[in-house]
């Protein structure tokens, strides 16, 4: 264990004994190929994700955290390694896995906030009223009531957000994926969305696998931190946190990764003097 103060835990990853795990990432290594290679994005990363953790996969641009969602949301097959969701390996994406992007057109131009979030739940075997009163329940929760009958192009990019979250958190999901949910937001509203993405868990106690290369964001979002190396992704460290910690608490611990990050980085522009 590395410390930094004694409130503040950072470990090596680990596989926790005893408690329940929803999502094991075990050995995993991702490719792609391009017309003139073979790009390695992870290198046999392993984690374990429990219920109702907001677990983080922060790193520099690059380092494969965006493909491990992908890999998580069934987009993407490792070569090497297996992901499983209870258990069983997952092979195709499912509504078990719902997805947020960056991208703040995620929605259907042509249908209503309402109608975007009730769509997704087709895949189930709940009546329309079913379908509708949870759409509505889902928007209520990220403040968007008065809008369900908006268009998109009608919204502020953190509204489309929020909505994306709603349509996400209605289907409800065993685990909701989020790829930087929040970066092309400007700060005010980033920090907005942050918390209201925290009052949300505290009262669904939901789990969340969320992608961010950026350290406040991960120190204020996350319960747990999994740091990967640059490329290709290699599991640095693995760090816990709370969004109950003071400014000093977690300044500490973005010290701590800011300063491994800058090594990795002086290691690697090294490397390739050689």
């Amino acid at each position: 264990m590395l410390a930094l103060q004694k409130d503040v835990k950072v470990t090596a990853p680990t596989r926790m004994i005893g408690k329940s795990v929803l999502l094991d990432v075990d050995g995993v290594t991702l490719q792609y190929a391009s017309r003139t290679s073979l790009v390695t994005a992870t290198w046999r990363v392993s984690f374990q994700v429990h219920h109702g953790d907001r677990f983080i996969l922060l790193g520099a641009s690059g380092c494969g955290k965006s493909s491990l969602l992908k890999a998580v949301g069934g987009f993407v097959r490792p070569v090497e390694g297996k992901i499983t969701l209870h258990g069983s390996p997952i092979g195709k994406p499912g509504p078990d896995r719902m997805m947020v992007f960056q991208e703040f057109d995620q929605l259907f131009p042509w249908r209503t906030v309402l109608e975007n979030v009730v769509f997704p739940m087709s895949s189930k075997s709940w009546t329309r009223k079913e379908r509708v009163d949870r759409a509505r329940a889902s928007l209520d929760k990220v403040g968007l009531t008065k809008f369900m009958n908006a268009y998109p192009h009608t919204l502020s990019g953190g509204m489309k957000q929020r909505a994306a979250i709603a349509r996400a958190m209605a289907m409800e999901p065993d685990v909701l994926l989020m790829d930087e949910p929040f970066a092309a937001l400007d700060a005010l509203t980033r920090r907005r969305l942050q918390d209201e993405l925290l009052r949300l868990w505290d009262d669904l106690r939901f789990t969340m696998l969320f992608v961010t290369h950026a350290i406040d964001e991960a120190t204020r979002v996350g319960s747990r931190i999994l740091l990967l190396s640059p490329h290709p992704g290699q599991v640095r460290a693995e760090f816990g946190c709370s969004s109950d910690w003071d400014a000093n608490q977690r300044q500490a611990l973005e010290q701590r990764i800011t300063t491994m990050l800058v090594e990795e980085g002086e290691r690697s522009t090294a490397g390739k003097a050689i």
